[in-house]
């Protein structure tokens, strides 16, 4: 199975001038946890709730904070038409719950989450996927 056939099409992208409130207001509006940041039809970074409690909240800073200012820059992606099975093991080696999705033109198609594969795969793909997640950062031996 490809991941176009398990993954949300429904995405809504914040532009990285975007504040934090905005950022958890259209979280809580569209109940997900992570929105990919979108700048001049270009995808620059990713912001989850954790980073907006982290980076954000932790330290101090105002609602009123750019979404830039504490987003992931390095976004992890997959393709839409790789195997299912390929990118819940490279989620579990990355450690990520969710990906962004990309077409072969590398613009935005959608999101692929740990609960989309397990709803689609089954457990094992899925709690694979979860034990190299759950595995503590650096213990890792291959």
């Amino acid at each position: 199975m490809q991941v176009r056939e398990a993954m949300t099409t429904d995405v809504r992208t914040l532009d990285p001038d975007q504040t934090l409130q905005e950022a958890a207001r259209l979280m809580a509006e569209c109940d997900v946890g992570s929105l990919p940041i979108d700048e001049g039809g270009r995808l620059v970074g990713m912001v989850t709730d954790r980073d907006i409690t982290i980076r954000a909240v932790a330290q101090g800073k105002s609602p009123d904070t750019h979404v830039r200012d504490i987003m992931t820059k390095d976004v992890k992606y997959c393709f839409e038409d790789e195997d299912i099975a390929h990118v819940a093991r490279n989620m579990g080696d990355i450690q990520v719950h969710r990906l962004v999705v990309l077409d072969r033109n590398k613009q935005l198609v959608g999101i692929v989450a740990l609960a989309d594969i397990a709803n689609t795969e089954g457990a094992d793909p899925a709690g694979e996927a979860v034990c190299g997640i759950s595995e503590p950062a650096g213990s890792r031996t291959h």
